[in-house]
């Protein structure tokens, strides 16, 4: 069986199934929640969005999450909307993880460290501009 979807990666990882409810796939429920963030104006850890999901936070669904966040920031930007990845951080600094930073977006636009002072204010300005565009969306 050839594998095309998010859904069916996940499935075939024996993460998670590929439908039903708390499905890490589901980039519609997964969009909305970070919306519902935007528009409080706050980044949400890995573990709160897996909790929101109905999940206990793991690695492997950590990096499920992070597939799922691709795909939702490659819709956004195919729709001319701000990313939603980067308001989904890590507890310990309050900044996004690796993939975040590595990812083909980011990485053309960013080349300092990934922690620190610059991290974060890079971090805030794209949060802000989230931030900004959710609050004045119904």
């Amino acid at each position: 069986m050839a594998i095309e979807t998010l859904s069916e990666w996940l499935e075939a990882e024996g993460i998670i199934p590929a439908e039903g409810p708390g499905s890490i796939a589901d980039a519609g429920r997964v969009r909305a929640l970070l919306i519902a963030a935007a528009r409080r104006r706050e980044s949400i850890s890995y573990s709160q969005l897996l909790g929101e999901l109905g999940h206990r936070f793991t690695r492997p669904k950590m990096r499920a999450v992070c597939k799922t966040l691709d795909v939702i920031d490659t819709r956004a930007a195919a729709a001319g909307e701000p990313e939603l990845a980067v308001l989904v951080v890590r507890e310990s600094d309050r900044l996004p993880g690796q993939g975040w930073w590595v990812g083909a977006a980011t990485s053309r636009r960013y080349a300092g460290s990934w922690t620190g002072p610059e991290a974060e204010a890079y971090v805030r300005e794209i949060q802000q501009r989230t931030f900004d565009f959710w609050r004045t969306r119904t």
